[in-house]
């Protein structure tokens, strides 16, 4: 395991996993959100954000946490392991409000992952994509992970944050296959 995605909504755990495995494997953890977004939350143009990710993939080793669909066909076929957080939207939302809570502009920080100067909001927009995830993303990026994978690579489908758990577990005891 040396080139890892880590998929799924917004607010499903992508970071806080991410993170919890870049820790037990050592590799070298990028945050999609943090090369995406600069201060003030102004989006990277097109052209430039598939150079930054294709610069991304093209690195040895490396763990990848992040939804942005649009580059999905730049990382799923580099990668030899990925995980897909399948958490349900109503867990999504909750986490998105008690992130919001945690980062609350008084804080004045940026949550882990995310580029600084983008204080943690709550959008409308943003809701409805993770209340329809499921149904308007989801399949397609199962999808894409089937038909664009490596024949070599493991896929990795939680449900549960105790699935998450059990398998860090095993892979700091040295189970790092299932």
């Amino acid at each position: 395991m040396k080139r890892v995605l880590v998929l799924g909504s917004g607010g499903s755990g992508k970071t806080t996993f991410s993170g919890k495995l870049a820790k037990a494997t050592g590799l070298p953890l990028h945050h999609l959100d943090a090369h995406y977004w600069r201060a003030d939350w102004v989006a990277t143009p097109e052209p430039q954000w598939r150079e930054r990710v294709a610069a991304l993939v093209g690195q040895d080793e490396w763990i990848i946490d992040g939804s942005y669909g649009g580059t999905l066909d730049l990382r799923i076929p580099r990668a030899d392991a990925i995980f897909f957080l399948d958490i349900s939207k109503y867990r999504c939302l909750w986490n998105i409000l008690l992130r919001r809570i945690k980062y609350a502009r008084f804080t004045g920080k940026s949550r882990p992952g995310m580029a600084p100067g983008c204080q943690e909001s709550i959008w409308l927009s943003f809701l409805i994509w993770v209340w329809r995830y499921p149904v308007a993303k989801k399949p397609g990026v199962l999808h894409a992970i089937q038909t664009q994978k490596r024949t070599d690579a493991n896929v990795y489908i939680f449900r549960s944050y105790r699935e998450m758990d059990v398998f860090l577990s095993q892979l700091k005891n040295g189970a790092s296959e299932r």
